[in-house]
């Protein structure tokens, strides 16, 4: 686990991430707050593409937890089942479109607590949510922005909950809002689990890894 890195130095690497990609966007397709919840909760232990695929065709008929019921559980598997643990989230997207329905008028709510109040939807899919659909700056802390928060030193911490506090406490406020969509492409695409590109690195004078790649 790398040093805290100081706080000038998180604001430029935020300013390259940001000059370099001003507004990042998540890479899981939806058309709503509901299919998002959806899409978030199907996206565990799954890659964003996989979902992807398998999500066009269900969003074009359940678009709405109304929908999602009449579609039925069965309907729902064969959208579904190419996706990893598809029984067990399947049941979940059912039980959280009749809460949804009978508790909150088919809406889908705005509060963190709320949300994680839904079958299958952790504190990760609530911040997804809060982030991506009402703009709070909420921080999902998934593997990518576990892996290159203790690799760089931008906010180190031995599990999730300290890599989330370590953003929310570290990096500027300004950059808040878009900070675990620029942590996530980082991770996904620059500093992967392996082999990390680091000739290729915006932020390589400032990252505190010792094992950095030629």
């Amino acid at each position: 686990m790398a040093k805290q890195l100081p706080y000038r130095t998180l604001q430029e690497i935020f300013h390259r991430f940001h000059a370099a990609e001003p507004e990042p966007k998540g890479e899981l397709e939806h058309v709503n707050a509901y299919t998002l919840v959806v899409a978030v909760a199907l996206s565990a232990q799954a890659t964003d593409a996989g979902v992807n695929k398998a999500t066009r065709a269900l969003f074009r008929i359940a678009d709405t937890p109304e929908k999602m019921l009449a579609l039925g559980e069965e309907g729902l598997l064969e959208h579904i089942k190419t996706i990893g643990l598809y029984r067990q989230k399947a049941k979940n997207v059912m039980k959280t479109a009749r809460i949804l329905v009978d508790e909150y008028g088919g809406e889908v709510p705005s509060s963190r607590a709320a949300l994680q109040s839904l079958p299958g939807v952790g504190r990760k899919t609530a911040n997804v949510v809060l982030n991506m659909w009402w703009g709070h700056p909420a921080q999902a802390v998934d593997t990518h922005i576990f892996r290159v928060g203790n690799r760089s030193g931008i906010a180190p911490g031995r599990d999730v909950d300290a890599v989330e506090r370590a953003i929310e406490d570290n990096v500027p406020a300004e950059y808040q809002r878009h900070a675990h969509h620029w942590l996530i492409l980082h991770g996904r695409y620059t500093c992967v689990a392996r082999k990390p590109k680091c000739a290729a690195c915006i932020i390589r004078d400032l990252c505190e890894y010792e094992e950095k790649t030629l």
